[in-house]
Order: structure tokens, then C-alpha cells, then sequence
């Protein structure tokens, strides 16, 4: 997919939506694994607040965080996304996104994937600014080393 400018305009404008206001940016109440992420190069902090159901599937996302507009729209609409997945689904998602802001290329829609990458599709735009690319995969770290037990977790 190539990015003319309308759509270059509507990707940015969620970005900086979601960068403004974000739906999820809160410490929740109660929940079962943490992990904070740390990119020292630009100064995006994140700490992620995951609430698992009986089956292990993620129940909740909050987060807080201090950065960029990319780094807390990611952390936004990685918590919508990632409601009712289990761990491997959730990493699988993450290796799909990872890919997506790294080449630009929206990978063709997997089952069970498709609401997923159409509400992270914004980031592809990201490619063309591969410094960015660590802005937008911390929150996803964090998430992956709460879901692993570890507590912290950096955007290399």
C-alpha cells in the first residue's frame, strides 16, 4: 500500500487523536501484570496495566505514559486491540504490527486479524521516519514483558 496524501492526512489525524486523548491512558484499578518501557533516546516512558479473564485472554489495557503523540496513540489502540487475546495471539499481533511500521506494508488481512490491522493500519505511515519506529513498538514491548513476567522492557 502507498500512502497518497488524503490518507496520509486521515492516518496522522487519528495518530494525534488518539496521541491527544487517549481512550485507555490510565492506571487500572485492579490488574494482574505490569511492565513499564523506557526509550532513553527520545525520552517515551510507558508502564502498562494488563487485566486477564479466567482463560488467561487480556481482559483490560490501561497505561500511562509520557511521549510522543505516536508512542501514546500506539499504547491506545494497542489496549483496543488487544481485549480478548490470548498470549500468542497478542505476540503474533505484535510481530504483524512491528513489520508493518518498520517496512510500511500492511500484511494481508489473517483471520481473526482484520478488525486488528485496519485500527493499527495508521502506523505504517511510520516507516518514513525510522526513528519513530521505536516510538511506536515500546508500548508493545512493555505489553510482551508484562505478558512474560518481566517487569521492564526498552525499545530495541
Amino acid at each position: 500500500m502507498t500512502f497518497d496524501d488524503d490518507v496520509r492526512d486521515l492516518y496522522q489525524e487519528v495518530i494525534l487523536d488518539h496521541g491527544r486523548k487517549p481512550r485507555h491512558g490510565h492506571r487500572l484499578a485492579a490488574y494482574d501484570v505490569t511492565a513499564k518501557g523506557d526509550n532513553p533516546m527520545c525520552g517515551d516512558r510507558v508502564e502498562v496495566f494488563v487485566k486477564l479473564d479466567a482463560d488467561g485472554k487480556i481482559a483490560e489495557t490501561g497505561f500511562e505514559a509520557r511521549g510522543c503523540a505516536i508512542s501514546v496513540a500506539s499504547a491506545d489502540l494497542m489496549a483496543e486491540t488487544v481485549r480478548g487475546r490470548g498470549k500468542a495471539d497478542t505476540r503474533a499481533l505484535f510481530e504483524t504490527f512491528r513489520e508493518m511500521v518498520r517496512t510500511g506494508k500492511c500484511p494481508e488481512h489473517d483471520a481473526g486479524l482484520d478488525e486488528s490491522l485496519e485500527r493499527l493500519e495508521p502506523f505504517a505511515g511510520v516507516h518514513e521516519y525510522p526513528s519513530r519506529v521505536k516510538c511506536a513498538t515500546l508500548p508493545w514491548h512493555a505489553l510482551v514483558a508484562a505478558l512474560d513476567g518481566t517487569r521492564e522492557a526498552s525499545s530495541e
